[in-house]
């Protein structure tokens, strides 16, 4: 029987010791691929603790790809390809959108947008006038070129403790959001190595990497994400990559596939995986899934995350976390360039995150966005009963899919919804050929709604599908 000693006097949950020490045991094949887990209410038994302890940790571990589980068989350790050690040191077309006239869309379900009700301003006032008064002049100069020190050290901080990555102040570089940074790292990166970008994704990558002449390859993906197999037979050196929650279609790329993808980038020198961890403080099923650059032992990973969902899009302040052989490539090349975020916004944020007050802000804003999930599921179950239709994706983020098998093709359900005054979106405007969408299958975003509008909103739906 497995043994692992819990501390019950931790400020670590008993599940959350459980679930490291069991993932560690797999990490280091101390736990082989196919080794079956005892029952719950053995593991239980045996170490003293509660069957929900047990079951929590085996919950995150299916959740995060290291374990499989068979109906009344048991829990299994998945197979994993071995990490790799240290080394020695153009856009995609869309289909035409179904256009309405401003006054007559009475709900939209967009996803590009948050709850602003959400924002603290009250506290971000305090912290302003704080600020204003105890950095005075230093607010006048020109802040450094990677970002204050102060903020820099806060995402290291809130980057150990929430995403499982341990890394220093001085491999974080602060920018003026996600457009400026991607450009930053095609800039470290090179305009003439091919980049792989998931097919589905973001349709805005496309156009950026375009605008800085870069290639691009739309690879395609299973049910595990980014396909590793069509990587390989492509001639990319870099990959973009959403694996904690991607974007549209909502899947948690599992650990097996996050090593393979690890592994190809080692295996040949200047490959690089560059994870967005789009949407990951709002899961709602399980804790956080760990970033890809946790398993990251070669250094080819470079994260990127803004505060544009977590905070508001407006506040336009993200952050790079390079690998230290890209940092020096910067620091050697690009350091003559200006901090593009001002040092005002900079050392508030710094203060808001030091203070507790981002943590509890992320808490309070998920559960507000839970509760609209919660609601727009419920109401669709409720209104549209006598269609049939699949959900998907609702387990993170803030948007679903919806699939309407009612007879409609996906522009008929999207001109419908909007002759009553709902917009609704496409989810083929993601897809690059000559990968095919889903049909008839749309992307609703709930965040900018609230659980009264939504209720109406999808009574409306209702009338224009049936």
């Amino acid at each position: 029987m497995l043994t692992y000693h819990l501390d019950p006097k931790s400020q670590t949950p008993l599940y959350e010791q459980l679930y490291r020490a069991v993932r560690g045991d797999i990490m280091s094949g101390t736990l082989a691929a196919g080794d079956k887990l005892p029952s719950k209410r053995q593991f239980a038994a045996h170490l003293r603790v509660s069957q929900i302890t047990v079951e929590t940790a085996y919950g995150q571990l299916l959740a995060e790809g290291y374990l499989v589980s068979e109906p009344r068989r048991g829990y299994f350790v998945q197979k994993l390809a071995a990490l790799p050690v240290r080394e020695p040191t153009r856009a995609a077309p869309q289909a035409a959108p179904v256009t309405a006239p401003m006054d007559a869309v009475k709900f939209d379900f967009r996803t590009n947008i948050v709850d602003t009700g959400c924002f603290p301003f009250s506290i971000w006032a305090r912290l302003s006038r704080s600020v204003l008064s105890e950095y005075s002049e230093r607010l006048l100069r020109a802040a450094a070129p990677g970002g204050a020190r102060e903020l820099r050290e806060q995402i290291s901080r809130y980057l150990h403790d929430f995403r499982g990555l341990d890394v220093s102040a001085d491999r974080i570089l602060v920018g003026a959001g996600s457009e400026y940074l991607i450009h930053l790292m095609i800039e470290l990166l090179g305009r003439d190595r091919v980049y792989a970008l998931e097919n589905p994704g973001y349709r805005k990558l496309y156009q950026i990497f375009a605008v800085n002449g870069a290639a691009v390859r739309p690879l395609p993906l299973d049910e595990s994400g980014l396909r590793v197999d069509a990587l390989r037979q492509s001639d990319a050196s870099a990959v973009y990559l959403t694996p904690s929650h991607h974007f549209p279609l909502g899947l948690v790329m599992p650990a097996g596939r996050r090593t393979e993808l690890l592994h190809w980038a080692a295996a040949a020198p200047d490959r690089y995986l560059i994870e967005d961890d789009y949407d990951s403080e709002f899961r709602y099923s399980s804790r956080p899934i760990p970033a890809l650059g946790e398993l990251d032992h070669a250094g080819r990973v470079i994260y990127v995350n803004t505060f544009a969902k977590s905070l508001a899009p407006s506040l336009r302040i993200g952050y790079l976390v390079l690998p230290e052989a890209l940092m020096a490539r910067y620091r050697e090349t690009f350091s003559l360039y200006s901090s593009t975020v001002p040092s005002f916004e900079q050392h508030t944020l710094a203060e808001f995150m030091r203070s507790g007050g981002f943590e509890r802000h992320i808490s309070r804003s998920r559960k507000v966005y839970q509760s609209r999930r919660d609601a727009l599921l419920a109401a669709l179950t409720r209104e549209l009963s006598p269609i049939p239709f699949e959900v998907s994706g609702a387990e993170a983020g803030l948007h679903i899919l919806l699939q309407v098998k009612n007879g409609m093709d996906e522009q008929t359900l999207i001109a419908r919804a909007l002759q009553t005054g709902v917009r609704v979106y496409g989810l083929s405007g993601y897809y690059t050929p000559p990968v095919r969408p889903p049909r008839a299958t749309l992307v609703l975003g709930y965040a900018g709604l609230t659980e009264t509008e939504i209720a109406a909103a999808v009574k409306l739906l209702a009338k224009a599908w049936r």
